[in-house]
């Protein structure tokens, strides 16, 4: 492969050979303070409308690879950033006790809002996977004038905030009745011990256990792809019934982890063979490398931070650091939606209810909820000609 970057200072696009034929590298400057790195397909002038992807962790603009030529023939201008502390945009370099304010939700969707602007548009079509289907539902929910509609990948959206209603006059303390669960306890007294993968990326120790794996960058990157994915033997999802440490070990080791195993540890267990990862035609290893490489040189933190601003659940529905969020209480996403994910898909039930909250009660016009046979977390790579064949379908009929 020939070299991943330009040696300039700071690092410039992605070198001629690395992206599919129709994909630009670019930069833009003046992103809410960044200058953010752009995979771009097709141009402005004559499109039928702006597309905004957002990948997740630990991925790339590039995870959209396969979808944007499918966009950009079919007329649409097509735009997906390195979000805040990933890739080539500024701010991969964050460190653990730098400032975490910029990662909190509302500055995420300030970053989107000034990339659309940046491109001269005032409303775009939009799309998230993972964590960026979390950024692209309280986009939709903050902004629905300028994101018209909105595909979620793999992360299911259970909804905006509940805040006390008609307790006036209730006596102070059953105005704020229940004690929340403490998760991470239950899930140290089983047996044996966990702890679940949120907290453990929330720790200091986090970003150093994936950056100097032993196994090295690439071959974790590898095995938490192939183990998260419809490849794995041991995806067979199904749904939990409660938010409870008993359910919640039902989930595969990668969900939650073995009590003092980190995650590289984790996936080494299942690392796949030669044979295997020679026949993964969803991502074989030349692509692989353009992942390894970027982190080999920027490290996990970035995206890391995204995971300590929404660590608890209380802090993703409006607590802590997302506080402001809770402006947005009993607001739904109520533009034409669509939900993908993989049939193989453990995530999509980690959070019980949200997938059914979502279809019809926290999205309002939701087109389609599809589950792909044979597909698990990385949806839009594992299954690209069912997903692209949706979405094209979904904006035509909009």
């Amino acid at each position: 492969m020939l070299s991943m970057t330009q040696r300039d200072d700071p690092i410039g696009p992605y070198a001629g050979g690395v992206l599919p034929a129709g994909i630009r590298s670019r930069f833009v400057a003046g992103v809410n303070g960044l200058r953010m790195h752009v995979l771009e397909a097709g141009s402005r002038g004559e499109a039928r409308a702006g597309v905004l992807l957002l990948h997740g962790f630990p991925e790339l603009a590039y995870s959209w690879r396969r979808l944007m030529p499918a966009l950009a023939g079919a007329g649409y201008h097509v735009m997906a950033p390195d979000l805040r502390g990933y890739g080539r945009t500024d701010g991969a370099g964050v460190g653990y006790d730098d400032d975490l304010r910029p990662f909190r939700m509302l500055n995420e969707v300030r970053d989107m809002l000034s990339l659309v602007s940046a491109f001269g548009y005032r409303e775009v079509h939009l799309a998230g996977h993972d964590f960026g289907s979390l950024v692209a539902s309280w986009c939709a929910v903050a902004r629905p004038d300028v994101f018209r509609s909105v595909v979620l990948m793999s992360a299911p959206f259970g909804g905006t905030a509940t805040l006390p209603f008609d307790t006036a006059d209730a006596a102070p303390d059953s105005a704020s009745a229940g004690t929340p669960t403490d998760i991470d306890a239950e899930l140290a007294s089983l047996d044996p011990p966990r702890h679940h993968y949120r907290r453990f990326y929330a720790t200091r120790e986090a970003n150093d256990d994936l950056w100097r794996a032993p196994q090295g960058v690439h071959d974790f990157l590898r095995a938490y792809y192939h183990m998260k994915s419809g490849d794995w033997s041991g995806n067979r999802p199904a749904p939990l019934r409660q938010w409870s440490a008993a359910e919640l070990a039902r989930l595969p080791r990668y969900y939650v982890l073995d009590l003092g195993k980190g995650m590289a540890e984790t996936v080494a267990e299942q690392m796949p063979s030669a044979a295997e990862i020679e026949a993964c035609e969803w991502l074989p290893d030349d692509e692989l490398r353009v992942y390894s490489a970027e982190y080999e040189r920027t490290g996990f933190q970035g995206g890391l931070q995204w995971y300590r601003s929404v660590q608890s659940v209380s802090s993703i529905f409006g607590g802590g650091i997302n506080a402001d969020l809770q402006v947005f209480a009993g607001r739904t996403i109520g533009q034409p939606s669509m939900f993908i994910a993989g049939a193989r898909d453990w995530g999509i039930h980690q959070r019980p209810g949200a997938l059914e909250r979502m279809n019809g009660e926290a999205c309002t016009d939701m087109r389609g909820l599809h589950l792909l046979d044979g597909a698990g977390h990385w949806v839009q790579q594992e299954g690209s000609a069912e997903v692209n064949r949706l979405v094209l379908e979904f904006l035509r009929s909009l």
